[in-house]
């Protein structure tokens, strides 16, 4: 068994300190949405907007750290495998075969996680961002001048579906660190750095 360092310090700090900040704000928007009450609205309010710049301070370090680290790179999608990777969930796992895809700090995502961390960058995050920023600046759309150009419906309503993809993904991405053998290894990485396979 070989044992590589896969993930820096930073990466896993920002990972984990992502994930309480994206579940927290879950649970306090769809609490703002009057799906359970446990804070209360206002205290869910106050706090989701207070997690919100928290996660946008957090994903401004991320790209400037990714950026300066060449870890950008980490991300561009790739067909190589990618069939291999599909055909081994689509089957392979059901039946006991090997990953056919082992990673290493230079190609830390097989290629499937690469298409879903881009769905998730291109797609989910730029909605969830503006809109819950023109949600938090909706008093100021006249001096914006988005008066007239957006309603609150709409704006909420791309939110709460974004908020929902985010829940889908963070699903996802749960069940799938736990596809591995032994069934914590992805987790052990993720909190130690080092890869073992």
């Amino acid at each position: 068994m070989e044992r590589h360092m896969v993930y820096s310090l930073f990466e896993r700090l920002w990972h984990w300190t992502q994930a309480f900040l994206v579940i927290t704000l879950l649970i306090t928007g769809f609490e703002i949405h009057g799906m359970y009450d446990n804070l209360g609205y206002a205290i869910a309010t106050d706090l989701h907007g207070d997690l919100a710049w928290a996660l946008i301070g957090l994903w401004i370090l991320a790209i400037f750290w990714h950026f300066t680290t060449g870890e950008w790179k980490h991300y561009i999608p790739t067909t190589k495998k990618l069939l291999d990777v599909m055909m081994y969930y689509g089957g392979g796992i059901f039946e006991g075969k090997d990953h056919p895809y082992k990673k290493d700090i230079h190609a830390k995502h097989n290629p499937l996680q690469r298409l879903a961390y881009l769905g998730l960058k291109l797609g989910i995050s730029p909605v969830i961002w503006i809109s819950g920023l023109l949600y938090m600046f909706y008093n100021d759309w006249q001096a914006l001048g988005l008066e007239g150009m957006l309603t609150l419906e709409y704006v909420a309503l791309a939110h709460t579906a974004a908020a929902f993809a985010m829940l889908v993904f963070l699903i996802g991405h749960v069940y799938m660190a736990f596809t591995c053998r032994p069934v914590y290894a992805h987790l052990k990485a993720m909190i130690t750095g080092y890869d073992d396979h």
